[in-house]
């Protein structure tokens, strides 16, 4: 058996300690699950009222007492109908679905002269903690009195379905943090009130960037200034993409639902799909676009000498998310993917792959992140040959060390058609987040009945390899937005340069400064306000312009602006040509 880590078991004893201080809080709560997650705990209850922040307060103080108290976590193995009778008594409803489950299970096997065979796993593990009891199979601690009584804290409420499905009930789930240390703790803590500060949700708002309306869920409103990151974004891997050899494409958003169930993704997805009945027939909206990548694939019989064919297109998809798992740009319906498919011969494979992870590189280096890389084996649900899925993984793996790319394995986490690289990026709070992927198919190929004519003028099927580097614009905005703080670098910023005269007499040669630099494609507003020159510089920064540009009796009269960086404060006078050269210099090298 698998050595549980004596800090996963911390966090859920202090789940069971959670649990006990809101029996105390709540004599007639009713008990869901309360796991050990990353960084901490949660426990979901059905309560007799709605939860406010201040009961957070009050439920951590009944939790230090009960921890000072030393109470001891007490296992006792009880049969089933045992189990089932006592949380029924108790008025515990889903400690009795579980229980219910658990029996249904293990439940004992029949041999031919129709006997039962025994069956101990009928046994169901209890843990006690002062005057609650928990369905658990543990591990804890000894007692309440190892736990650090100011290692720990509750963060936050939030609603949780029973068992993740909407069709439940809506559960309140209390969520908590605990570290080995009180020092520990409270850096996780500072950690935590900065990702605050950086929420994209919050920042995007603030910014002009995106919004987000209850009569759209899961789908952003992109606003001017958003549009322009979303389109240099775009710009910038359109002309990577065709430096390495791509074709640019535009397929529909709608098919029948007969493309779906030839790909695969009918059996596989099906859930995630949004569809329609349409003049009787199910029309569905795309929840990938490589079903019509091949489509645009089989329109013409191909040579070998042809291969490979690299399409590309800037894919509008929609997925039929979980409401419930919707957060702003990271988890969407409507999504848009920078999606790649590569056509080619067998011998082709690694080669291309390699140009690929060439790319990546390339892609991330402009943003200052460094990616780093999985390879993801076949999962137990797959199609295809297991023996097609080893050659798959074998080239993906010998792609990787042809690039002299350092990977880890993530066992069974391929997608049902192949297996792939998964790109993750770390930001600057250290969070690890999916981006880019690489996925090799063999299947796909197989199921369209795809073909090319090789060099002995026979019949054969090509490999096809799906890449999306950026993973979805959404998304890769989304992280930006909090990997920079809203200070995005200068080749990304909504706005770029603010122009800010002194006073009315200056609006004049301030309006001069902001006509060249519009004229040198540098993005500018200029600020015309009687408000102080103070506050207008404050709202700059707030704003995170990359540059201010002060103009007045001196400015004018030498023909300079007075340059102030966002990060770097008052860089004194500067010749307004001396200060193109230098954002020119910046865009260019994307800094």
């Amino acid at each position: 058996m698998k050595k549980v880590p004596k800090i996963e078991i911390l966090r859920h004893s202090l789940a069971h300690v959670l649990a006990a201080a809101v029996l105390e809080m709540f004599p007639e709560a009713k008990f869901g699950i309360g796991p050990a997650i990353e960084n901490g705990f949660y426990y979901d209850f059905d309560l007799p009222r709605t939860l406010i922040p201040e009961d957070l307060e009050i439920l951590e103080e009944k939790m230090r007492r009960i921890i000072k108290e030393n109470h001891p976590f007490e296992k006792a193995q009880v049969p089933a109908s045992l189990a089932l009778k006592n949380f029924k008594k108790a008025k515990q409803p889903y400690k009795v679905e579980l229980i219910k489950e658990l029996q249904k299970e293990n439940k004992p096997a029949k041999q031919k002269n129709n006997t039962r065979i025994p069956n101990y796993k009928s046994q169901i593990t209890l843990y006690k903690t002062g005057n609650f009891v928990d369905l658990c199979s543990g591990p804890h601690l000894d007692s309440t009195g190892e736990i650090n009584p100011k290692a720990f804290k509750l963060t936050k409420i939030s609603g949780a379905y029973w068992k993740g499905d909407e069709k439940n009930k809506m559960l309140q789930r209390i969520y908590g943090v605990t570290f080995e240390t009180p020092q520990k703790l409270q850096q996780y803590l500072a950690k935590l009130a900065e990702a605050e500060k950086r929420d994209h949700k919050k920042l995007g708002r603030e910014l002009g960037l995106f919004s987000f309306h209850p009569e759209s869920p899961g789908s952003a409103f992109w606003h001017p200034k958003g549009m322009i990151i979303w389109n240099e974004l775009e710009q910038f891997g359109k002309k990577l993409r065709k430096k390495y050899g791509f074709l640019e494409i535009q397929t529909p958003l709608i098919a029948k639902n007969i493309l779906w169930k030839q790909s695969g993704h009918w059996d596989h997805y099906k859930d995630n799909i949004f569809s329609a009945k349409v003049e009787n027939e199910i029309y569905c909206l795309k929840p990938m676009d490589c079903p019509f990548n091949i489509l645009m694939y089989k329109e013409q019989t191909h040579s070998y000498r042809e291969l490979p064919i690299r399409y590309t297109e800037i894919g509008r998809i929609m997925r039929n998310e979980k409401s419930g798992e919707l957060n702003g740009l990271l988890r969407v319906r409507y999504l848009t993917q920078d999606d790649s498919h590569i056509f080619c011969l067998p011998l082709q494979i690694e080669k291309e792959i390699s140009n690929l992870l060439k790319m990546v590189k390339e892609y991330y280096r402009a943003f200052r992140i460094e990616p780093k890389f999985f390879l993801s084996t076949r999962p137990d649900d797959f199609m295809g040959k297991k023996s097609e899925w080893d050659l798959a993984e074998k080239n993906l793996a010998n792609a990787l060390k042809k690039e002299k790319i350092k990977y880890e394995i993530k066992e069974k986490e391929g997608a049902f058609y192949g297996p792939k690289i998964d790109i993750e990026i770390k930001d600057a709070l250290g969070r690890n987040w999916q981006l880019a992927t690489i996925q090799l198919d063999f299947q796909m190929p197989q199921r369209f009945n795809l073909e090319y004519i090789d060099n002995q003028g026979k019949n054969a099927v090509p490999a096809m390899i799906h890449a999306a580097v950026f993973g979805s614009f959404e998304r890769f905005i989304g992280i930006l937005t909090e990997h920079f703080a809203g200070a995005f670098p200068l080749w990304l910023s909504p706005v770029q340069v603010e122009v800010i005269p002194v006073s009315e007499k200056f609006e004049k040669y301030g309006k001069e400064i902001h006509s060249l630099l519009l004229a040198n494609n540098i993005r500018s507003v200029i600020h015309e306000s009687s408000e102080s020159l103070g506050k207008r510089i404050r709202e700059a920064q707030r704003q995170k312009i990359n540059y201010m540009l002060v103009v007045g009796k001196k400015e004018q009269k030498t023909k300079t602006v007075a340059v102030r960086s966002r990060e770097k404060g008052d860089l004194g006078p500067m010749k307004i040509e001396k200060f193109l050269e230098k954002v020119n210099k910046e865009i260019e090298r994307k800094l």
